[in-house]
């Protein structure tokens, strides 16, 4: 028993540095650029700018304002759930405003004799080794980049879903630990291991 509420007083330690975390990102006012629109609606939030449009909807008790040029979130409650989500929320809608107006991307690299990548229309074909070509359709609002054959850009204005897309595609060869080879991220440190020693005999 002792053991197990040590357990549970550690999680909700937890918790509540993780809400006061983000509670103080929260805080932060959101600058909204030029050329970007936002519309709220109750918790619902709509933003639409050059790259195209998103929306999200926030906790009930999730207040979103907008001052002039400015986005201000704040919450009507001072639990932990609020404030982990207070700073959530703040975070997940700044990402929206840089989509629309920026965008995102994330870089993957392809390492190996023979690996590269090439675009088939908007379809991303992959030869890694295998016996046979890797066919990958990009997610809704995803564009691919080929730029030379082991570089591959993943553009869209969906953070979550640009990582999400990017780590679909390394999984289809991760980097293996021995010789570098697979599809990493741009910058990925990947651990490496030395290889076995060729057994010797003695005469």
């Amino acid at each position: 028993m002792e053991k197990k509420n040590r357990w549970r007083n550690t999680w909700l330690c937890l918790v509540i540095i993780g809400g006061e975390k983000m509670s103080r990102i929260g805080k932060m006012p959101i600058l909204i650029p030029e050329g970007v629109s936002v519309d709220i609606q109750d918790a619902l939030v709509h933003v639409k700018g050059p790259k195209g449009e998103l929306s999200y909807q926030a906790l009930s008790d999730i207040n979103i304002v907008q001052d002039n040029s400015e986005l201000i979130i704040s919450r009507q409650s001072n639990d932990a759930k609020s404030r982990a989500y207070h700073g959530l929320s703040r975070s997940l809608i700044a990402n929206m405003i840089q989509g629309v107006s920026i965008g995102f991307s994330k870089t993957l690299k392809i390492i190996g004799t023979g690996y590269r990548a090439q675009l088939t229309g908007n379809k991303l074909v992959l030869n890694l080794g295998f016996s046979h070509q890797v066919e990958i359709e990009p997610l809704e609002g995803i564009t691919f980049e080929v730029p030379d054959q082991t570089t591959i850009n993943v553009i869209g204005i969906n953070k979550q879903v640009v990582g999400q897309q990017a780590a679909v595609i390394r999984d289809k060869r991760p980097p293996e630990p021995y010789g570098g080879k697979g599809v990493r991220y741009e910058n990925e440190y990947v651990r490496r291991k030395a290889g076995k020693a060729k057994a010797t005999t003695g005469e």
